[in-house]
């Protein structure tokens, strides 16, 4: 079977790697370690389709080495085991690992020793964050690089590197399909690769235009899986954006994940923002984001976007307040670290000297709630902001009264 355009354009050197130069090109890192015919054990990790696996081939390419190559989800112990009697019959070897970041930790126990005398160098590939997701063992071995995400010039260069090659004779196509055909891949080149090459055999003559390449393919491709660190990002700039009350922003981000079509996702992280940020500022948040999020599930998409739209702008234009959950941690942080002191006796059940409030004048007697050990905390501290404004005056009101 043929293979794909992507596998075809793939470079046989670093020299060809379209992007990541602050890795590539004249004395930096991964150039300078060819050039001196040096590898040491590292992992390359970033979106997919920015050259992870590219960069990996072109090294072990230029550099002519002996390597094998095996994917951590797929392949066996027993197929690590070959590599490794293959590394010490030809003292050394360098394995290429993709999905590094799921290696269990029976293969971990196998490869570890071998990584540590030298007799294996890794190179590792993921799209997850290294930091989090790759066992800490393996990682303190290895060299982390990043790959950046490709740029739109980055993806039209590679696109007309196909165009020129010899894989798509008597192809015809133009500029604006060609920006057209880089903007819907994202950073994704090997999307691209897969685009023009469908887009190319779709036609009876090999003239691509955008008609034919919108037919095909009209929705911007964006990086989300959810399994993956970016998905969780999305999330994060949703709730970071309406928390700076950036209200395109917040849209922009909502719309991504309206995209994805993961409605449950988006319900759970607008109804904890209702209460982490936006808090006593603005107190009817949280119903109206239950209602928004009701309206949502009664319709479904693609009208849930009109509910979601209108609550999340309201909720990015909402004065803000953490003052309330921040209490809470404070408290919590206290229980943990043993800071807590014996209930006063008054308030224990049953109690003779427990004062009732509502006998009282405003409801509001002076006694000690708090245990000695903190009668003096304070937890609270309100902000002079939204609804917040006017429970700080109640607080300071009941503040002055317990001084009296």
């Amino acid at each position: 079977m043929e293979k794909p355009l992507a596998l075809k354009m793939a470079p046989n050197s670093l020299s060809e790697v379209i992007g990541q130069t602050h890795l590539i090109g004249e004395d930096k890192i991964l150039t300078n370690l060819v050039k001196n015919k040096k590898l040491f054990s590292m992992i390359l990790y970033g979106k997919p389709g920015i050259g992870k696996t590219s960069i990996a081939n072109a090294i072990i390419k230029d550099l002519g080495i002996r390597h094998r190559f095996l994917n951590a989800t797929i392949n066996s112990k027993k197929d690590l085991d070959i590599v490794i009697e293959e590394a010490k019959m030809y003292d050394g070897i360098v394995l290429i690992m993709d999905e590094i970041h799921r290696l269990n930790k029976d293969k971990q126990d196998i490869l570890l020793p071998s990584l540590e005398n030298g007799l294996i160098t890794l190179i590792g590939m993921t799209t997850s964050n290294p930091y989090h997701s790759i066992n800490p063992a393996i990682r303190s071995r290895c060299q982390l690089f990043e790959l950046k995400e490709l740029e739109t010039p980055d993806i039209i260069k590679g696109l007309k590197r196909a165009i020129k090659s010899s894989y798509l004779p008597n192809i015809d196509i133009d500029d604006s399909t060609i920006n057209y055909i880089a903007k819907v891949a994202g950073n994704d080149l090997r999307f691209a690769y897969n685009l023009l090459e469908v887009s190319y055999y779709s036609t009876s003559n090999f003239k691509i235009n955008l008609d034919i390449v919108k037919k095909i393919n009209n929705k911007p491709v964006f990086f989300a899986d959810k399994d993956g660190d970016a998905y969780y990002d999305m999330l994060s700039a949703l709730q970071k954006s309406i928390r700076g009350s950036d209200v395109d922003a917040s849209l922009h981000y909502l719309a991504r994940l309206i995209t994805l079509g993961d409605l449950d996702s988006i319900f759970r992280r607008l109804s904890v923002i209702a209460y982490e940020d936006i808090g006593l500022a603005n107190p009817s948040i949280g119903p109206k984001v239950i209602a928004a999020i009701e309206a949502a599930k009664l319709v479904g998409l693609p009208e849930a976007r009109i509910a979601l739209g209108t609550i999340v702008t309201e909720m990015a234009l909402s004065p803000k307040s953490n003052t309330a959950h921040v209490a809470l941690d404070e408290a919590l942080n206290d229980i943990e670290n043993g800071n807590v002191g014996d209930i006063p006796k008054h308030l224990k059940n049953p109690s003779t000297t427990y004062k009732y409030p509502h006998d009282y004048k405003n409801a509001f007697v002076k006694q000690q709630y708090l245990p000695n050990k903190l009668k003096n905390k304070k937890y609270y501290h309100p902000k002079d902001l939204g609804y917040e404004s006017k429970l700080k005056e109640i607080y300071l009101y009941l503040e002055n009264l317990k001084k009296d």
